[in-house]
C-alpha cells in the first residue's frame, strides 16, 4: 500500500518515518510484507490505513494540492483530524495504534464469548455485512427486528453495512434477502464495528485519550458520528469515542460537504 507514493516523495518518506517513530512500529514491513489475514486485525489495520492515507495526503501537498475542507470515513477521520489541526502528527500515530489494539482485544473478547453461547449449526464470530441494494430505511427497519444487529455505515442509498452478532447476523441476512436485497456480503474484518456491540471498547478509549489535546480545526471538519461539521476540539474528542458505537453516517456527510462546496462556489 502506497508504496509508489513513497517512492516519488521526499514528504512521504519523513511522513511514514515519523508515524514509524511515534507508533513504534514499522509502518514500511506492515504496508508492503503483510497478508490479508493479518491486515483483517484492528491492531493491524488502522495503522495501515493511517499510513497510506497521510502518504496520499502529503504526495498530494507536496504537489500544491491541500485541502479547503476535512473529511474520513471510519478510521479515515483520524488522518482527517491531522489535516485538519486537529492532532500533531505524534499524537495521531499513538492514537490510533491505541485504538487498533483496544478494539482487536475487545473484538476477540466479545468472539470468546459468543463461542460459548454459540447455537449449533450457526458461526460464532460476530462481524459486519454489507447489504446491497436495499434502501438504508429498510435496512433498519429490518436490524430493529432482529436483535442485536445494527446499522454501521450508511455508505449510500443502495448500499449499508451493518454490524452484529454471528446469529443476528445469519437472522438478519436471510430477513435482507427476503426482502429483495441484491447482494449480502460478509466483510473481513475483526469484529461488529460502529455498533453498540463495541461499548466496552469505547470507555476503554475515552480514558486513553484522556489527555490528548484536539484542537479546534483549522479548516472545516465533518463527524461520521453526526454526519454535520463539528467546530470544536472538543466535539471531536467526544465524537472519537462515540465513533466506536454510533454509525458512520457518510451520506449526510457528503451532503454537508456538497453544501459547503456550494456556498463556496
Amino acid at each position: 500500500m502506497a508504496k509508489d507514493l513513497w517512492e516519488q516523495s521526499a514528504a512521504a518518506k519523513d511522513c511514514l518515518a515519523n508515524l514509524s517513530k511515534a507508533m513504534g512500529e514499522d509502518l514500511e514491513a506492515l504496508l508492503w510484507n503483510t497478508d490479508e489475514a493479518e491486515l483483517a486485525r484492528s491492531d493491524r489495520c488502522q495503522p495501515a490505513i493511517l499510513a497510506a492515507s497521510l502518504l496520499a495526503a502529503v504526495f498530494l501537498g507536496e504537489r500544491g494540492v491541500v485541502p479547503s475542507a476535512a473529511a474520513g470515513f471510519s478510521l479515515g477521520e483520524f488522518p482527517a483530524m491531522y489535516m485538519a489541526g486537529v492532532l500533531s502528527l505524534a499524537d495521531t500515530a499513538r492514537v490510533v495504534r491505541d485504538r487498533g489494539k483496544i478494539m482487536q482485544r475487545v473484538c476477540e473478547a466479545i468472539a470468546s464469548r459468543s463461542h460459548a453461547v454459540g447455537t449449533a449449526g450457526v458461526g460464532t464470530k460476530p462481524g459486519m455485512a454489507a447489504v446491497i441494494g436495499l434502501a438504508p430505511e429498510i435496512v433498519e427497519q429490518i436490524v430493529g427486528q432482529c436483535g442485536d444487529v445494527y446499522g454501521a455505515n450508511f455508505n449510500s442509498s443502495r448500499q449499508t453495512v451493518v454490524s452484529g452478532t454471528a446469529a443476528g447476523l445469519v437472522k438478519a441476512v436471510a430477513a435482507f434477502k427476503e426482502a429483495g436485497a441484491r447482494r449480502v456480503l460478509s466483510l473481513a474484518v475483526a469484529g461488529p464495528y460502529h455498533s453498540p456491540l463495541m461499548q466496552e471498547a469505547a470507555d476503554e478509549f475515552a480514558s486513553v485519550i484522556t489527555r490528548v489535546d484536539f484542537h479546534d480545526p483549522s479548516i472545516p471538519f465533518f463527524s461520521n458520528v453526526t454526519g454535520a461539521r463539528a467546530v470544536s476540539g472538543a466535539e471531536i474528542k467526544r465524537n472519537a469515542v462515540l465513533h466506536l458505537v454510533r454509525p458512520v453516517r457518510w451520506t449526510a456527510e457528503e451532503d454537508a460537504l456538497a453544501a459547503l462546496m456550494a456556498l463556496d462556489s
